[in-house]
């Protein structure tokens, strides 16, 4: 179960990275900025936002349960539905 848990989380965070870089690619263009530090950093941005998120929520209570891991990756994606 923490192994699912676990690998859940990382993936989330390696889709947060490339849904955060992936974002600003115009952005970056038009700015004048290269691509590739254009998505490096708004990556970084991102995943920082959830485990900082991440962080927070386990030091309340010293465990993270689902809702708690989902209300922190719905800060970053701006685009998720409400259920």
């Amino acid at each position: 179960m923490k192994k699912d848990l676990f690998l859940n989380v990382l993936f989330r965070i390696l889709a947060t990275f490339a849904a955060s870089g992936l974002g600003v690619i115009g952005a970056g263009a038009i700015a004048g900025i290269p691509v590739l530090k254009a998505v490096f950093m708004a990556g970084i941005a991102g995943v920082a936002i959830v485990v900082e998120g991440l962080s927070r929520a386990f030091l309340e209570d010293g465990k993270l349960s689902s809702a708690e891991i989902n209300d922190v990756f719905k800060k970053v994606d701006k685009k998720a539905t409400p259920k």
